[in-house]
């Protein structure tokens, strides 16, 4: 039995992580990567060396695209609930959002105000939660004297 323990514990589990999953951490559209990388599965180390040293296709794909929501969000300055207001339901390329971009529909000025709004008032609440436990750090310092 302690043999087995001694065995069970030596080894080094690689974590491994589906082709979707990597995909999203890497911020690309998973039907846009080669075949190699839908079929096969990823290690940690493997995402490391992609993330340091990306291949020229990965390269490639976060320069044009298509990119997923997450990432056509955040490069309209808006939220996914914000992209999908705006009919936009597909990926994205590079070159259409500059296009979104240039030509400002209405929808798209509407959540740019909506997002920014919504960033202030998370300032402001983080302001205030921070205000709030300063004043309680106080009160805990007098009561100690």
């Amino acid at each position: 039995m302690l043999d087995t323990l001694d065995t069970m514990t030596s080894h080094q589990n690689t974590q491994t992580m589906k082709p979707a999953t990597a995909a999203k951490k890497l911020g690309v559209l998973l039907q846009a990567t080669p075949t190699e990388f839908q079929e096969g599965v990823v290690s940690r180390s493997e995402l490391n060396a992609l993330q340091a040293d990306p291949p020229q296709w990965l390269q490639d794909l976060r320069r044009t695209g298509p990119h997923p929501r997450p990432v056509v969000a955040a490069k309209l300055g808006v939220s996914i609930a914000g992209l999908a207001r705006g009919g936009i339901t597909e990926p994205l390329t590079t070159e259409q959002i500059d296009a979104l971009k240039d030509e400002m529909p209405g929808w798209l000025r509407q959540e740019r105000a909506t997002q920014a709004e919504v960033r202030k008032e998370a300032v402001r609440i983080k302001e205030k939660q921070a205000e709030q436990a300063q004043k309680r750090a106080d009160r805990t310092a007098e009561d100690a004297r």
